[in-house]
């Protein structure tokens, strides 16, 4: 995934408020993907200042905090259903 115009590894602190992009990056997922995360409420919505639509990282990283964790896949489970003998 290609990073968000350079400004998030040229600056030696993470700023406050992120544009779309910097939000998708800092959280690790395409603008597409961070748009639908926005959309179903799992991402928070941005604030407005001015025109300017901006997300609060922190708010980023108490909804990231909120992902589910993945789940035990199916082979996982088959794998330590066999191990515990039946």
């Amino acid at each position: 995934m290609p990073r968000a115009s350079g400004r998030l590894d040229s600056v030696a602190w993470v700023p406050r408020g992120l544009c779309r992009e910097e939000a998708a990056y800092y959280v690790g997922v395409g603008t597409t993907k961070f748009d639908e995360l926005v959309a179903s409420r799992r991402m928070p919505r941005a604030r407005k200042i001015d025109s300017r639509l901006v997300w609060d990282r922190v708010e980023l990283d108490m909804a990231f905090s909120d992902l589910a964790h993945v789940s035990e896949n199916a082979i996982d489970a088959a794998l330590q259903k066999g191990g515990r003998g039946g």
